[in-house]
């Protein structure tokens, strides 16, 4: 048996996992839970300067992410639940893997060569993030990186040809890494055998100030984008490219992200906040490149997101209503943000949009880095 390679269907496995960890002095594992007959897995990558992410089996999930503020005090800037029963009972996407198409497809519906599928509808008239079960309600096989990829973990799901209405079995990889520059990287890779949609994307959602109780609205936000693309009442994109320019879409600058949230904005009505596609300006390619900045001033916690990928879903938290969070408190309304690198929303539907459709013998490749930094506070100089 190969000791990093790790299966999950017995304590005696994560003990194995466990000894792998201690040899590569990274990563440990530990069970989480149970999904009937399943157990599921919590992993754990630290690397030298403290900085923690523990990611478990099911969803592909980043449960946390404790990284520093200014005065060296470490927090978790994701949200996210302390048992598993919140996950598996319904509370969408936090931290999870969405796919096989993450974001929303218009009234589940979408074409390819000539061959109308339909998807199920669980979002109003519309498909989101992969249906009724996505990528974030399955169990994910896992094994832990060796050699110099020891602070690295593997993740594979093999999702088969009809599940949730999508044709094609796709066999998908999401490889997280946390390396000494303090970043966290997530490369995903896919392949088909038989034509399908593929968009995968993270969703954690992020609260810098390391309170899950705080509102994000003072978080400072940069988008390296020139458009983006408006939506119908349903959140389905009309097909075109605006310019952010002289709108409250403009993050090409640094603002608050409550400054104008309440604008009155057209779109902003529409999703309720925001909740819209940014076009990156970078070319998509295989290098990642800077597509956002978020800081909190008050902590001065900053991260830097680079991705391969040609959009970013900005959400504001405009849905959150108190899921409970554990320990007395509770996930409320815009208390976390979303920064989804991803392809846009519907693009089956669109044929101006960024291909999105896999082929047999091609392979699905892309990157998204969050590399977390501190700032000084503003007017302190070295």
């Amino acid at each position: 048996m190969n000791p990093n390679r790790v299966g999950l269907s017995t304590i005696s496995t994560l003990v194995c996992c466990v000894l792998a960890a201690e040899a590569h002095g990274a990563v440990v594992a530990r069970v989480f839970g149970r999904v009937g007959d399943e157990e599921v897995a919590i992993y754990t990558l630290t690397n030298a300067h403290g900085i923690e992410a523990r990611i478990m089996t099911y969803g592909a999930t980043i449960v946390s992410l404790k990284t520093p503020d200014r005065d060296g005090h470490f927090s978790n800037v994701v949200l996210g639940f302390d048992s598993l029963n919140p996950y598996i009972a319904g509370i969408p996407y936090y931290g999870a893997t969405v796919g096989r198409y993450a974001n929303r497809i218009a009234k589940g519906r979408f074409a390819v060569d000539g061959i109308a599928h339909q998807l199920p509808l669980n979002d109003g008239p519309n498909s989101l993030h992969g249906g009724l079960r996505g990528f974030d309600k399955r169990m994910w096989k896992a094994y832990i990186g060796s050699g110099t990829a020891h602070n690295t973990l593997h993740m594979t799901y093999v999702s088969p040809a009809g599940e949730e209405g999508y044709p094609g079995e796709l066999t998908v990889h999401v490889t997280y890494r946390l390396s000494e520059d303090d970043s966290l990287s997530i490369e995903y890779d896919a392949t088909t055998t038989a034509a399908t949609p593929v968009n995968l994307a993270n969703h954690a959602y992020f609260n810098l100030t390391g309170n899950p109780e705080h509102p994000i609205l003072d978080h400072v936000l940069t988008l390296y984008a020139d458009k983006f693309t408006p939506v119908d009442s349903t959140l389905i994109p009309t097909g075109e490219v605006r310019s952010v320019a002289d709108t409250p879409f403009d993050f090409r600058k640094p603002h608050a992200i409550g400054s104008r949230i309440d604008s009155g904005d057209e779109q902003l009505t529409l999703g309720k906040g925001y909740d819209h596609n940014w076009v990156l300006n970078a070319d998509h390619g295989k290098l990642p490149r800077l597509a956002a900045v978020l800081t909190d001033p008050g902590s001065g916690r900053t991260m830097e997101v680079l991705t391969t990928q040609p959009g970013l879903q900005f959400y504001s938290g405009n849905f959150m209503n108190g899921e409970p969070a554990g320990h007395g408190s509770v996930f409320a309304y815009r208390t976390g943000l979303c920064l989804e690198t991803q392809h846009f929303p519907d693009s089956p539907n669109h044929p101006s949009f960024p291909n999105t459709i896999l082929r047999p013998g091609e392979t699905y490749s892309e990157k998204t880095v969050l590399h977390f930094t501190v700032s000084k506070p503003v007017g302190e100089h070295r």
